[in-house]
Formats: C-alpha cells, sequence, structure tokens
C-alpha cells in the first residue's frame, strides 16, 4: 500500500492556482535583484582579475560608471528573468515564493513575450504597483503581454505549447 504526500502545505492548497498579491510578487522580486546583484559582483571581480593578469605591475582596481553598471546590470536582469520565465515559468525568486508565471492558457511563455515582460519590469518597474488595483492581481506588464502570476508550488515543467513536432 504506497501512500500519498502531497507537496503543497495544507496552509497553501487554498491558494494554489490563484494570482499572486503584491508582497509575495515584490518579495520574488527582491530575491532576484539580490541575485542579479551578486552576479554583477562577481563579474566585476572576473574582469578585474583578467585586467591584473594583463598587467600586474600597473594594476589599478577598476571604477566603471553608474551608467555602465546599470546598463550590464539592466540586460543582465532581463536576460536572467526572460530565461527563466521561458524555461519553467519562474526564477529563483519565484521558486523560493511558490510562484509561476503563465500565459493565458496556464501554459509556458513564447520567447519573445518572456523577453518583452522582462524589458517591461525593468524598464517600468512601478508597473508591479498596479497589482494593487487590479481586480486580478495582474500587473501593468501583466495586462500588455498578456501573463498571470500564480500560486504554484508544485514543481514541474509547464507543457510545451502547441506547435509542428520535429522528427
Amino acid at each position: 500500500m504506497s501512500a500519498h504526500v502531497d507537496p503543497i502545505p495544507r496552509e497553501a492548497r487554498p491558494f494554489q492556482g490563484h494570482r499572486a498579491g503584491l508582497v509575495t510578487r515584490a518579495a520574488a522580486a527582491a530575491i532576484d535583484l539580490a541575485i542579479v546583484i551578486i552576479a554583477l559582483g562577481v563579474c566585476y571581480l572576473g574582469v578585474t582579475a583578467v585586467y591584473f593578469l594583463f598587467d600586474p605591475r600597473n594594476f589599478t582596481a577598476l571604477s566603471p560608471s553608474p551608467w555602465l553598471v546599470y546598463a550590464v546590470g539592466s540586460v543582465l536582469l532581463i536576460v536572467y528573468l526572460g530565461v527563466s520565465w521561458r524555461g519553467s515559468g519562474r526564477t529563483y525568486g519565484n521558486y523560493v515564493m511558490g510562484l509561476r508565471v503563465v500565459n493565458r492558457k496556464g501554459n509556458r511563455l513564447h520567447p519573445l513575450v518572456s523577453l518583452v515582460r522582462a524589458a517591461l519590469y525593468v524598464i517600468f518597474p512601478i508597473g508591479l504597483l498596479w497589482v494593487l488595483v487590479s481586480g486580478h492581481n495582474r500587473s501593468v506588464q501583466d495586462l500588455i503581454v498578456r501573463t498571470s502570476v500564480i500560486y504554484d508550488w508544485v514543481v514541474r515543467p509547464l507543457p510545451h505549447p502547441p506547435g509542428p513536432t520535429r522528427t
């Protein structure tokens, strides 16, 4: 006789599949931003190490302009968000908070949709506040690209969107 173990915590079951609110989404975004900041620091250390290896006698620490740091960080964040949302529908922050980004049919995002959504989040992050006003807990970005962020604690890949089969 096998026992069935539900991976969803008992307290979370009523929320499974419902759209997430502002606090949960903001917490996930904060985790993702921290990851990208750490990645930026690692990139800086790597570039500095290579610079040191080429000319150790005349080495001075690099001091990139704030605009360069912002531009590289923005691109890194867009790629991180876009690839994550396209792949499993969740970033690490989404995983920690039990969230998944889905299209209007509940499936994975198209690659272009995930990148556009990511770019909109980086360019207009205050659009997340629309969740407070929206009756359906959707941000401005969700409205534009027709996505939703739902509670989904089950760790599983989303089905592939319909399309031609490869042989």
